[in-house]
């Protein structure tokens, strides 16, 4: 029996690890989110590096755990993997899932202690990776910086402040009714943050990101703003954006595998844009323009269309056809009858039939009949 203590439990270049150095570990990664937790820096700097104590303090977390899921002996100590799961406090409903990579030291003693803490390979940043987290409280946000002054993230909480009660307006209250925004220091951060190039975000405002993607019912949606892109809006621009992405935060347990996208980011422009008083040629430049040269688009835009690596002029048609679609079921149906049918579509589970079917028993009509309606709309709004 006293040989399976020996059997490797994960390798690197003959290097063995046993139970016992596991749990060892597993009790210090323990330790560690405890004091993090507590507020105890005595206790935190006791585990290794304090820096991660140092950068999160300011951070109101409800929960904080590491899951050890393999360790690697190195000559100077070992490597380990864990998965980390937290919460923040009043606005996570679930715990996020954050792959981390951690280095640790051994002392003279046997103690182990952690001597880095970063994301794994191929996983995202969190925000504390690029410094400090500053935190701005709203009275529905909570807006989180990196690096940056709280005079810097104010105007962000004000302006998610008035999106939170307008989409409601438009929604319903039936979600959280609360958002986080991020604010990283530049565009090469937000891209960390989402773990994909920052060509792909140039240019892009903000996007929302749910932190288990892919399910639509996300415990812990983000608003993740892309600085550089957003200061050189305007103070209606930037709160046109940030509605949008409340909107996506709002409408994350009805949008699934089955909403295209025309509807989810025509429906999340519809609510941004209601009130500002904006004429269709003027949220919809390049759709007019290709209107006015005869260039009526045959169907409505399809996912690819809007992909963030697509051609400038041609996301913005997508984006701007999504909202003309959806702006005419308000005009000729209600803003009641766009939002059950944005939440049939949903519930349809998969998208083959989807819309059809919402269209059928929502609208009454059918998807040849509404494309029909839409490229009029366009011909009537924007010729």
């Amino acid at each position: 029996m006293g040989l399976a203590l020996l059997l490797p439990l994960a390798g690197c270049g003959g290097h063995t690890v046993t139970d016992s150095a596991r749990a060892e570990v597993q009790r210090v990664l323990d330790r560690r989110a405890a004091a993090l937790l507590g507020h105890d820096e005595t206790a935190y700097a006791a585990t290794g590096t304090r820096t991660g104590y140092t950068r999160l303090r300011a951070l109101p977390l409800s929960s904080w755990s590491y899951r050890l899921t393999a360790l690697r002996r190195t000559p100077s100590g070992a490597t380990a993997d864990a998965d980390l799961r937290y919460r923040v406090a009043g606005y996570d409903k679930a715990p996020v899932d954050a792959p981390r990579t951690l280095t640790l030291g051994r002392a003279a003693g046997g103690h182990w202690y952690v001597t880095a803490d970063e994301p794994a390979r191929k996983a995202g940043q969190q925000l504390w990776d690029q410094g400090t987290v500053t935190v701005v409280r709203g009275a529905h946000s909570l807006v989180l910086g990196a690096g940056g002054s709280a005079a810097g993230l104010r105007p962000y909480a004000r302006l998610a402040d008035r999106a939170v009660p307008a989409v409601s307006g438009a929604w319903g209250r039936d979600w959280s009714r609360r958002i986080v925004v991020l604010v990283p220091r530049s565009l090469e951060g937000m891209a960390a943050l989402l773990g994909s190039p920052a060509g792909n975000y140039r240019g892009i405002a903000a996007v929302t990101t749910g932190e288990t993607g892919g399910s639509g019912r996300s415990p812990a949606d983000r608003v993740l703003v892309n600085p550089e892109a957003y200061a050189v809006l305007g103070d209606a621009g930037k709160q046109v954006v940030l509605t949008h992405e409340t909107t996506h935060v709002a409408t994350r347990a009805d949008t699934t595998a089955a909403t295209p996208l025309w509807l989810s980011e025509g429906y999340a422009d519809w609510i941004g844009y209601l009130g500002t008083g904006r004429t269709p040629a003027e949220i919809a430049p390049e759709l007019a323009r290709a209107v006015r040269d005869g260039e009526v688009p045959d169907a409505l835009p399809g996912d690819g269309d809007f992909a963030f690596t697509r051609e400038p002029t041609r996301l913005a048609r997508a984006y701007e056809g999504g909202w003309l679609a959806c702006r005419m079921i308000a005009e000729r149906w209600g803003a009641d009858r766009l939002a059950a049918f944005y939440r049939a579509v949903g519930a349809h589970g998969k998208r083959a039939g989807a819309v059809r079917q919402a269209l059928g028993k929502v609208l009454g009509t059918t998807p040849e009949e509404f494309t029909a309606s839409w490229r009029a709309y366009l011909t009537t709004r924007l010729g």
